[in-house]
Order: C-alpha cells, then structure tokens, then sequence
C-alpha cells in the first residue's frame, strides 16, 4: 500500500521553517497536527527532539533561541498541551529570548464551540508573548511563519505563539515560504554617541551594568574592549554573567540576588551608570533600589534595542535605541580625542575576585568548595544551566562563566528549567561540557526530561543538590514567622535520586563530603552519556551559600 502524500498545507509549514533555518524542534506529539509530524519525517533538516513534558519541550526551545539568538521552535497539541507550554513561553517573555511556539488548534468547525481541549490561544498567551495568532488560511502560512521569526529577533526579542487549526494544515495551497527573516541592524546616532562620552568625561564614579536583550558574541568582545580602554567597572545583570569575561579587569560581578554588598554600594554611589542590554527589572535592581528609581544626582544612560523599553520604568537622562552589538562596536571604536580614565575598574575587579573566593566551612559537604573544585576540574567554557532554588547561588557566586554562551538560567525565577535546558545545550554542542545544576523541589519539576537525553544521545552532568525542602521559601518562612512548630509546606520526602537516574539509563553517584563529590566528579568526567551525582547536604548550609534572604523571589 502506498502512503498518502503529506497535506500541502503541512509540508508548506515543514519547507517554511527550513527556508528560516530551523534545524531542530522539541515537542510532545499531538494528534492536532499530526499532519506536521508526519512532514518532518519526510525531511533530514530539522531534527525532531521528542520530550515527555510540554513545560520541557517550552524550556528547551528557549534556551535553544538563548543559545542561537535565532527563534527556538516548540510543537505541542491543544489544552493540556499548550498550558504546560506556558512556563516557556513566559521564561522566553521575561527573559527576552526567540522563540516560536506552534499549537494544534481544534478544528474550524469547533472553534468557538468550546471543542475538546479548545482554549483561544490568542486570549491566553497574549499577555505572555510578543504576539499569539491562528492561521486560519493556507495561503497565509508563509507570511505567518516569516511575521513570527521577524517578531521573536526584533527589538526585545521574545516567544511567538501560532495555533495550526486541525483541518488548515489538511488543504491544499500553492504558496512558497518566503525568504528567511534576520534581526535589523541598528546602529546607535553618532548625537547620541558623543553625548554619552561627554557624560562620562563629566562622571567621577560611573558604573555599567550589562547583558539582556539581544546580547551576543559580538557584543561581549566589543563592549569589553570598551570598558577595559576607560576602566570602567562592569557588572552584569541578574544571571547574564556571561555577558563579559570574568577575567576581564574591569568585571565588577553580577546583580540579583545575594550580590557582592560592595557591588551593591558601588551602584548606589555611581554618579553615571550605562544600562547596557539590561532592562533594569526587579531582580537585577532589588526591587528597584539598586539603583533607585530617581536620584538628582545620578545619571542614567539607557540602551536597549526596543525603545518600548527605554524610559517605561527607569527615567533615563539619555535613551538609545540600538542593536547591542551595533552599539558596542561603535563604543570600542569611538575615538574624539578625549581621554578618559578611570581607577575604579580594577578595584572594583579585585572586590568582586575576593568576594567570589569560596573559604572552607565545617559543613561535610563544603559547596562553595565543590564549585571550586568544578572550576579547576571542567572546562572554561562549560555551559552551566540551572532553574530556580537557593542552590544556584553557590554557582552564581563562585563559578566563572568564562566562555559565550555559558550561563543558561530564568531570570524570571521559574522551577524545573536546568535539566531542559542542558539537554538543548548537549544537543546543540554536543563537543562542550554541559551541566545541569538543581535542587531536590527544582529537579522534580522536568526530571522526566532524563528521558529525552538518554533517548537523543546527550551527554551531560546532573548535580542535584538535596536539602529534602524547599529551601528559599523555608528561608523566607524562618524569616517572617521564626519557629520550627511554624515551618510548615517546605518538608520534602524524596526518592533516591541517583537510583533515578541509573533507572532512566545513566551513570551516577552519591556524595555526602565534599571529597565524595570531587571522586565523583572525576569519575564522571571520565564517561559519556547521562551522569547524575546526589549530592545530600543540611539545609543549614544555605546561610553559607551567600544569598540573600530579602528580596527572594524563586524557590
């Protein structure tokens, strides 16, 4: 029997992705579009990922669009599957990455009949996304898929949500995909530019905060020849620590949450600070204290490449609208003659080296050691990923995000995102070292995702750090009402976790001391594949993790 040939509609969709380069898909199949599935295994372009949660299929397509800069694609069915999705999509929102998520819609004859699983996606995602939109007509799948790729690169880049109604994708339809979308180039005004300069020829202790929207490769080198050439400290926004080089002499460290108090005062006391990529949000500012919202005697330079952004919470003195890249180029080679320079960035290098030191405790499995010895062990340009949860401090705080990119991490705060994102960081190079960092609540949230890596061939590390609770609200909750009758919703009853992963396929370890932990990860370096190390430690230990108890917002 010959097969049926794919829908035209559905193949169009299938050509359209490859015409944008799409290389890869994360989904949980549906029979919503099965049409679509049944185009992508007539083709040897896009590998197809298959996952077994919808919230992982979301995680890994940000993170891959945080990795490319090029919109990371998600397929999931209709309901059920599309509420899962929503955390990604939110994640990319916040965190200002590419992303397109594809939906199997009912059929156009159930639309507005409250369908089986019918949700309007439009209505949903659209407080959470750049733009939600149905196509409802074949013809039309051309424009839609080269509208979703211009939105989710342009300005604040972020997730595009298309819902695919069951019978469109089974028409016919003579359209062609249209040529593939690229991110405008906009460079900064020369005005602007030199007015800039003239700010910091004025300042006495300018400070610049960096990384966001649109960051990339190019915008690191440049901006960092930039600051180094005036001396200027750079700090980076909360978890972009990967937006400058830690080596670099003029790395300040990173804002957030538990940040270097130095660091903290340094901002306060800047008479200039260069908001560089950043949008200035509540995590990086600590609820915007760090720096004030309005201070007479501080001035603040604002460059983002969406002028939405500019001026819609920070009043800035001078506003530039520019791609980031664009913008650090023109800065690194921007020559009027002037000289300017400054002390402040070596000094401000020197605090952070102290600060990012990590000094033995009595703990028996010493984490900041452990992270330690993870820096002198793996590679420079390890990537590290991880969700949310006090654990991640210890890594915020002591690692080295040496190489571009390295850090995948939510700035939103959400749950279950580090074992997602380092399967898409394993596949997409699969030549580098990739660690996926959780708590015990964090890892329980995409775990399941263990699955996808073993049946796609990543190799990766899980380091599961188990204090059996919810650590950061456990935090909160001793903080707010003291007293261990009052802890209540924060106990967690977990199962062996390295068992776990040795049922899913791979290798793993226990380590309850710290030098249980360096065998192990020695020992795990040395093999391929899925390899997870249990690490079990008091809940004590979060105080000597450096975070800071007020203004926690993840778990």
């Amino acid at each position: 029997m010959t097969a049926p040939d794919t829908p035209q509609a559905a193949q169009l969709l299938v050509d359209c992705l490859i015409a944008q380069g799409c290389d890869r898909i994360f989904t949980v199949p549906g029979e919503s579009f099965l049409q679509v599935l049944d185009g992508l295994c007539r083709q040897d372009t896009i590998d197809v990922v298959t996952c077994r949660q919808e919230g992982g299929v979301a995680f890994m397509a940000c993170a891959d669009g945080a990795m490319t800069g090029r919109p990371g694609v998600a397929f999931v069915t209709r309901g059920p599957g599309a509420t899962n999705a929503s955390i990604g999509v939110h994640v990319a929102m916040q965190d200002s990455q590419p992303m397109i998520l594809f939906v199997g819609d009912v059929d156009s004859e159930m639309h507005d009949r409250e369908g089986f699983q019918e949700v309007d996606f439009a209505a949903f995602f659209g407080p959470i996304a750049k733009w939600a939109a149905r196509i409802d007509s074949a013809d039309r799948i051309p424009e839609y898929i080269a509208r979703a790729y211009s939105t989710a690169i342009s300005g604040r880049p972020g997730p595009v949500v298309l819902a695919l109604p069951e019978d469109m994708l089974s028409r016919a339809t003579n359209a062609t995909p249209r040529a593939r979308a690229e991110r405008p180039a906009q460079a900064p005004c020369p005005d602007a530019m030199q007015a800039m300069m003239a700010l910091l020829a004025d300042a006495a202790s300018p400070i610049a905060i960096i990384g966001g929207a649109g960051w990339n490769a190019k915008a690191r080198a440049h901006f960092q020849l930039f600051a180094e050439r005036l001396g200027i400290p750079v700090a980076t926004a909360f978890r972009r620590q990967d937006a400058i080089s830690p080596s670099s002499p003029v790395y300040a460290g990173n804002l957030g949450y538990g940040p270097n108090p130095k660091l903290v005062e340094r901002v306060k006391q800047a008479d200039l600070i260069l908001a560089i990529g950043a949008r200035l949000g509540e995590a990086t500012t600590d609820g915007y204290t760090v720096p004030p919202l309005t201070a007479t005697e501080r001035k603040l330079v604002h460059v983002h490449p969406d002028p939405n952004e500019l001026g819609s919470v920070y009043p800035a003195d001078l506003a530039i609208c520019a791609s980031m890249d664009e913008f650090a180029e023109s800065a690194a080679l921007w020559d009027d003659g002037a000289v300017i320079d400054f002390d402040a960035g070596a000094e401000a290098h020197a605090e952070w080296q102290a600060w990012a030191t990590a000094h033995p405790n009595d703990h028996a499995l010493d984490m900041g050691q452990a992270v330690q010895f993870m820096r002198d062990t793996l590679p420079a340009d390890t990537i590290i990923c991880n969700g949310a949860g006090n654990f991640s401090s210890w890594w915020h705080r002591y690692w080295r995000y040496e190489g571009f990119p390295t850090q995948l991490a939510p700035t939103c705060g959400a749950m279950g995102y580090g074992v997602p994102a380092a399967v898409a960081a394993a596949l997409r190079f699969p030549q580098r070292t990739v660690v996926a960092v959780a708590g015990d609540g964090d890892f329980l949230m995409n775990g399941q995702e263990l699955a996808t890596a073993v049946q796609h061939n990543a190799d990766l590390i899980v380091i599961l750090v188990d204090n059996s609770a919810y650590g950061t609200i456990r935090m909160h909750q001793e903080r707010e009402f003291p007293g261990e009758d009052r802890i209540s919703a924060t106990r967690l009853a977990n199962p062996d976790f390295a068992a776990l992963a040795e049922a899913f396929g791979g290798w793993s370890a226990r380590a309850s001391t710290t030098e249980e932990f360096k065998q192990a990860l020695v020992a795990a370096q040395g093999r391929s594949g899925l390899r997870l190390i249990h690490c079990t430690i008091d809940i004590e230990q979060l105080a000597a993790s450096g975070a800071s108890v007020s203004g926690l917002r993840d778990r």
